[in-house]
């Protein structure tokens, strides 16, 4: 049975998390169900969000990073 487990910057789904998460776990799911050759049900996606305080790249905050992008 597969895990997913998927970590995002809680900012930048913040405008539709709940139809981010069903639109990523829907084809992350159908993905590894059709790959595997194994049932939906048996695929698991989770959610952690993490803040853009909280998270580096590089020694660099993703906020101080999205705010040059």
């Amino acid at each position: 049975m597969p895990f997913v487990n998927i970590r995002i910057v809680k900012q930048v789904i913040e405008h539709d998390p709940e139809g981010i998460k069903e639109t990523v776990q829907t084809a992350i799911t159908n993905s590894l169900s059709e790959a595997a050759g194994i049932p939906k049900e048996n695929v698991w996606v989770t959610f952690d969000e993490v803040d853009e305080t909280d998270w580096f790249s590089g020694g660099e905050r993703v906020k101080e990073l999205r705010a040059k992008s």
